[in-house]
């Protein structure tokens, strides 16, 4: 198969998960950043400015175009390397290449605003002044993935061993608006420490605190987050005790339906960054999975905010 064949092919929305249009956007969206960083490498490994003339010398054998959409493939359907390569007629480390040059450029975009083509929310502060702004009630959920057990004896080993899980796993912590947009996705880490340690090191404490008339909705994993600040924060209503009154029970079952119904859309934008199957039990090396789950949720916000 002829790289003209293959990226034709591979370029279809079921494998790269984006349509045709928004990949021409995404190429011409990256173009700049790449040949920024592709220039950095060789102006430091040479030591000195080129000397040639700009387009001397050998040429790629895979072209820009065809590394942002194997960059994709990867992350929609987690490929071998090696299988790209032979639908491309180059060697798996090429494709290991781009892919190390297309991630990290897809993880630090941003994520997609809402009616909002030229904006993009990289920050836990920028989603906070967005929702100050426009008056946006957020919805907060934590998210975690399999990924490889540590060698033994590796120092850390435990932190990555999930209490809910038991398994090996990193977490994510999801924000959405009340329609399941994707607004941001970070604070990732080991899959043993609590959701709300993760957001309480990024500060949402503070943002809270300076924006006070920001409001979310959260799961009981926040109660300490709804309880330090209960006219923001709603969390599920904690279930009466044994001897309660069948009234307290089931006005506790319709509050805590309620409250579900109205949370329930993070769910739903956690399950749409699943559909990437790489999102479904990571192989890869964990070193990488940050920026495989910023680059998935930017593409994934991409979508979203067009509803």
């Amino acid at each position: 198969m002829t790289s003209v064949l293959a990226r034709t092919a591979l370029s279809h929305r079921i494998c790269t998960g984006i349509p045709r249009k928004q990949l021409g956007s995404l190429i011409a969206e990256l173009a700049v950043p790449w040949m920024a960083r592709q220039d950095s490498r060789l102006r430091e490994r040479r030591g000195h400015d080129r000397l040639r003339a700009e387009g001397g010398g050998p040429g790629h054998q895979l072209v820009f175009t065809d590394r942002v959409i194997a960059t994709l493939v990867v992350l929609r359907f987690q490929l071998p390397h090696s299988a790209l390569g032979v639908l491309y007629g180059v060697d798996r480390s090429t494709i290991t290449r781009a892919v190390h040059e297309i991630r990290p450029l897809l993880a630090v975009r941003g994520f997609a605003v809402p009616g909002e083509s030229g904006l993009r929310l990289r920050t836990l502060a920028d989603v906070f002044a967005y929702a100050d702004a426009r008056g946006v009630e957020l919805r907060l959920d934590g998210t975690e993935v399999r990924v490889r057990r540590p060698r033994a004896g590796k120092p850390g080993r435990r932190a990555f061993v999930s209490g809910k899980m038991r398994q090996n796993t990193k977490k994510a912590t999801v924000i959405t608006d009340e329609k399941g947009r994707t607004l941001w996705t970070g604070a990732i880490r080991p899959g043993r420490m609590h959701d709300q340690t993760a957001v309480n090191t990024e500060g949402i404490g503070d943002l809270f605190e300076r924006y006070p008339t920001v409001k979310a909705k959260v799961d009981s994993g926040y109660r300490g987050l709804a309880k330090r600040f209960p006219d923001q924060v709603q969390a599920p209503p904690k279930k009466p005790g044994k001897d309660a009154p069948t009234t307290d029970v089931t006005a506790w079952e319709q509050a805590r339906k309620q409250q579900s119904s109205e949370r329930i859309c993070v769910e739903h934008a956690n399950a749409e960054h699943k559909q990437w199957r790489t999102l479904q039990r990571y192989i890869g090396r964990r070193e990488y999975y940050d920026d495989t789950h910023l680059a998935i949720a930017g593409l994934v916000s991409d979508r979203t905010a067009m509803r």
